[in-house]
C-alpha cells in the first residue's frame, strides 16, 4: 500500500491510497482542481480513482466532491446515514453501502469505526491489503475503547492531532467555539492523540502521520514535543512520523 496525504487542515482534507490495481481517496475537502493536479503530479489520472470514502459531511471534507464526481464519476462509499446527509448536500451520486461496517474494493479491505464528531454521522477507517494495514482517523472528540483492539499494531496511522489546549484557551476562538473543539464531539488534542497512539502503535508500526493540525491553535513543534514526551513516559522508541500540511502533498509512505 502507498499513501499520500494530499491536504490536511481546517481548510480542506484529502488522502490518496493505492494498492495493486486499486486507487481510492478519503474525503475531498479541497477544490477538485487541487486534487486533480496533485494526483497528476503522482502520475495518477483522476479517472483512475475507483472510489471515495467519506468520513463526514463538514465542508473541509467534501468541498470539491460534487465537481470531482461530476467529472470523473467514482463511486462514493457511505453509510446509510451519510448517504442521506450527502444527498442533501450534493444531490444524487453513484454509491455503495458498507456491509456490516466493512467493504472490499478490489485489493483493499475497509472497515469503519464510529467516531464522535458534531456532523450527524462520522467514521474512521481501518484499511488493509494482503501485505499491509493502516488507520485513518480525523475529526473525533474521543475513540471508544471497544475499538482499541482493532486499532492496535497497524503499519500506518494517519491520525488527528488538532490542537494544543493551552494555545486554544489563549487563542482567538470565542469561548463557545473553544468548548466545541475540546468536547467529546470535537477534535483530538495533542495530548489525547499522543496517548492513543502510544496505546496503538506496535512492533509492526512503520509510520505515523499527524493530521488535521489547527493553524491557529497548534504548531508542528507542539505536536512533536507532546508525542515525544508521551513516548518517553511509556518507554516507547519510535521516530518515523511526519506532519501533514494544508495544501501540501505529503511524501509517499510505503507500507
Amino acid at each position: 500500500m502507498r499513501v499520500n496525504v494530499l491536504s490536511s487542515g481546517s481548510k480542506g482534507n484529502s488522502t490518496f491510497i493505492r494498492s495493486g490495481r486499486t486507487k481510492i481517496l478519503i474525503d475531498l475537502g479541497t477544490t477538485s482542481s487541487y486534487v486533480e493536479k496533485e494526483l497528476e503530479k503522482l502520475g495518477v489520472d483522476p479517472n483512475e480513482i475507483d472510489a471515495i470514502l467519506i468520513s463526514h459531511i463538514h465542508i473541509d471534507h467534501i468541498k470539491g466532491l460534487k465537481v470531482f464526481i461530476k467529472r470523473y464519476k467514482p463511486v462514493l462509499i457511505v453509510t446509510e446515514k451519510l448517504l442521506y446527509l450527502l444527498n442533501e448536500q450534493i444531490g444524487d451520486f453513484d454509491y455503495q453501502l458498507y456491509d456490516d461496517k466493512k467493504i472490499t474494493i478490489k485489493d483493499l479491505n475497509i472497515n469503519i469505526i464510529k467516531t464522535s464528531h458534531d456532523a450527524g454521522e462520522s467514521v474512521g477507517f481501518i484499511i488493509s491489503d494482503k501485505d499491509s494495514s493502516m488507520v485513518h482517523i480525523t475529526d473525533t472528540g474521543f475513540i471508544n475503547s471497544k475499538y482499541h483492539k482493532d486499532l492496535t499494531n497497524k503499519n500506518l496511522y494517519v491520525f488527528e492531532s488538532n490542537h494544543d489546549v493551552k494555545m486554544l484557551r489563549e487563542g482567538p476562538y470565542p469561548y463557545h467555539l473553544q468548548q466545541r473543539v475540546i468536547s467529546d464531539k470535537g477534535h483530538l488534542s495533542n495530548d489525547q492523540a499522543s496517548k492513543y497512539l502510544c496505546k496503538f502503535i506496535g512492533k509492526d508500526t512503520k509510520a505515523v502521520v499527524f493530521a488535521h493540525i489547527s493553524e491557529k491553535n497548534n504548531s508542528e513543534e507542539k505536536v512533536i514535543e507532546t508525542f515525544n514526551k508521551e513516548l518517553l513516559k511509556n518507554n516507547i522508541r519510535f521516530d518515523n512520523y511526519i506532519i501533514a500540511r494544508q495544501n501540501e502533498c505529503s511524501k509517499e509512505i510505503k507500507i
